[in-house]
């Protein structure tokens, strides 16, 4: 019977999904989290190991002789060493797609968030500042309409569409920095230098790749529009953490608003988490249960796929 290994299972059941499915395929172990000092010990018998951000490189794979299939709990495959894989003759499957919906959604909140200050007054209500007020309303940070204001979208595949597809009911003027040549007809392109420089709000949607890493830095903050409203729900690495902050600390951009850092979980001494101006979530915006339900589906059907010869989802080249 097939042996099917979870490393860190938690995060995408922490108590609420059924693990009934990778039952009844084979026998199935899963771990909540996974040191890299115990992936060998757990993994040894593994036909098939499943992860979410557990890493695993070449030196694991050598000590794995048994691992024909690799399925990542997530749309993002950097944690695994796909060219170790691919030399190894390792598949490697994706869950690309589970989460279009649910990230774009959480790209969606944190604008609002940010042009409505519906924390900022939620919180200032809880401590008396509204019935302490002499007037009807009141207000003590600015408001701002997304009506023709210019949102341009890093990256355009799947979760970037649905980002301009939630975003047009607002009448926003949407731009997108993509290598597609063609795009729909009322986005247009832009270059990631004059996005920075003339929109008001920038969405990184893009994958992080060796050529993006800290692509946000201090050169490119110094050409934004005071007034910039960015947008992290891609990868934290994308981002030069200090330079942002260094950014943000003398209002060279509005806001920074972010559901993933460079490291996670953060160091103590990470310089955007206690700015005012930055507005950070615990990588949550793949975590609806909707998303997570799909996961599995996708998990599941990778796994059978795989076992009757026709696998799906494959990110390496074999």
């Amino acid at each position: 019977m097939i042996n099917i290994v979870f490393l860190d299972g938690f995060t995408l059941n922490p108590g609420d999904l059924d693990w009934l499915c990778f039952e009844k395929i084979g026998n199935f172990k899963v771990y909540d989290r996974t040191e890299s000092t115990d992936i060998i010990q757990r993994a040894k018998d593994a036909d098939i190991l499943i992860l979410n951000k557990t890493r695993l490189g070449e030196k694991e794979m050598l000590e794995l002789p048994q691992l024909r299939l690799i399925c990542v709990a997530a749309t993002g495959y950097d944690v695994v060493d796909i060219n170790a894989a691919s030399r190894r003759g390792i598949i490697v499957c994706n869950a690309a797609g589970y989460g279009t919906t649910a990230v774009a959604q959480m790209v969606v909140a944190h604008l609002l968030n940010v042009t409505n200050r519906v924390s900022h007054y939620a919180e200032k209500n809880r401590n008396g500042f509204w019935k302490n007020s002499l007037d009807f309303c009141c207000w003590n940070e600015p408001l701002m309409e997304l009506e023709n204001k210019r949102v341009a979208i890093v990256g355009f595949g799947s979760i970037g569409q649905k980002v301009a597809e939630m975003l047009r009911p607002f009448g926003v003027c949407l731009f997108a920095v993509s290598s597609k040549k063609e795009l729909p007809v009322d986005i247009g392109h832009i270059s990631l230098e004059e996005a920075f420089s003339t929109c008001d709000v920038v969405s990184l949607n893009c994958p992080l790749t060796s050529n993006n890493v800290q692509m946000i830095n201090g050169a490119l903050l110094e050409k934004a529009t005071p007034n910039l409203i960015l947008i992290n729900t891609a990868r934290g690495r994308l981002v030069n953490d200090e330079d942002l902050a260094e950014a943000l600390k003398i209002n060279r951009i509005a806001a920074y608003c972010a559901d993933v850092l460079s490291e996670e979980p953060p160091c103590n001494d990470n310089p955007l988490l206690d700015l005012p101006n930055a507005f950070i979530t615990p990588h949550i915006a793949w975590a609806t249960l909707e998303a997570r339900q799909r996961i599995l589906r996708i998990v599941v059907q990778n796994i059978e796929s795989f076992l009757a010869g026709n696998p799906q989802n494959i990110v390496n080249k074999l």
